[in-house]
């Protein structure tokens, strides 16, 4: 639910990005609050981390205590000291889905343990040993979401399949899995929150939303494919070819051959943009789904990546990705 709750074109490209948590949902707590649930799922809880005291190594500076946990950035769902941070929200998305969401979750959280625990003292049960035993069977059942690590490791990736946690790379697939199980239209039902239909209509607006985003990023692509970086290759071409043909005919000995390989190379990604272009069109026109036209999409920017690597620099006509990424 919190990751449909985040689910954009977007976010898709932004999730397990850099400064951005993974499309795996878990939760940082830390090590004092870790070892606080350990304690809790063997027993009862009779100590707690300290954070200790920082030395600087300055005489004239005074010690400073040091925090018992860090912040942990790559995490999703964060333990920060005082609060819990959810992080994946897009920078174009409310933060109204997800706490809808996250208060629906912890209503329901709060309503089992309360419901459980009234029916165990009604029938003479002892109330601390009751609400012992359920907090002991809340961490031993859901302990798996617990992850304290690097969330953008490819370890967390294969340990986090071990324990059954989803990773729901895209949006398609995620509102997928929420239409199909309908366990999830029915606690927003169960708790006021939303109406079946209106469960309904909120997924197809976020459908919708993704159709026409990819429909405008794939429109987008092709304009700059056919108006800017095709015709720049095209006159490149024509240069290259020209250069070639005039120098080879000063001499039968100058053969130019890595010259004739880079103008093939150059015509070849040239045909293969084309080819891509046509492709992309042809997706866009006909209505496919966005996984199709976002396959298409990353055909026509691989042989545009390509021929950025060809054309010089002054006949390109974008900002480069050096230009972008170093000299900006």
């Amino acid at each position: 639910m919190l990751r449909a709750a985040v689910a954009s074109a977007g976010n898709d490209h932004r999730l397990g990005a850099n400064e951005a948590p993974p499309a795996i949902v878990s939760i940082f707590l830390g090590d004092q609050l870790t070892d606080i649930m350990q304690q809790l799922e063997k027993g009862r809880p009779n100590s707690s981390k300290a954070g200790g005291i920082i030395e600087i190594g300055v005489s004239s500076l005074p010690k400073l205590p040091k925090d018992v946990t860090d912040r942990n950035r790559t995490s999703p769902f964060a333990f920060t000291g005082n609060k819990f941070e959810f992080r994946a929200v897009g920078s174009s998305q409310s933060c109204s889905g997800a706490n809808i969401v996250i208060n629906t979750i912890f209503a329901e959280a709060v309503d089992e343990i309360c419901s459980e625990l009234e029916t165990a003292v009604s029938k003479g049960k002892n109330f601390n040993d009751t609400l012992q035993g359920i907090l002991q069977g809340i961490v031993k059942k859901h302990k798996r979401i617990i992850f304290n690590g690097d969330n953008y490791s490819a370890e967390w990736t294969k340990e986090a399949e071990k324990r059954g946690l989803p990773n729901l790379r895209n949006t398609p697939d995620t509102l997928e899995v929420i239409e199909k199980d309908k366990k999830y239209g029915a606690l927003f039902e169960k708790y006021g929150v939303l109406t079946k239909e209106e469960f309904k209509s909120r997924n197809d607006v976020y459908h919708h939303a993704y159709e026409m985003t990819i429909a405008m990023e794939a429109n987008c692509a092709i304009t700059i494919a056919k108006t800017l970086v095709i015709p720049a290759a095209l006159e490149y071409q024509g240069v290259l070819a020209e250069t070639i043909q005039k120098v080879g005919s000063i001499s039968k000995k100058i053969t130019m051959l890595e010259s004739k390989k880079l103008l093939v190379s150059l015509v070849s990604n040239v045909e293969e943009a084309l080819a891509a272009v046509s492709e992309l069109e042809a997706s866009v026109a006909s209505g496919k789904s966005a996984k199709k036209t976002i396959a298409s999409m990353v055909k026509l920017r691989e042989a545009i990546d390509a021929l950025e690597g060809i054309i010089p620099k002054d006949k390109w006509p974008l900002p480069t990705y050096a230009e972008m990424m170093f000299m900006m």
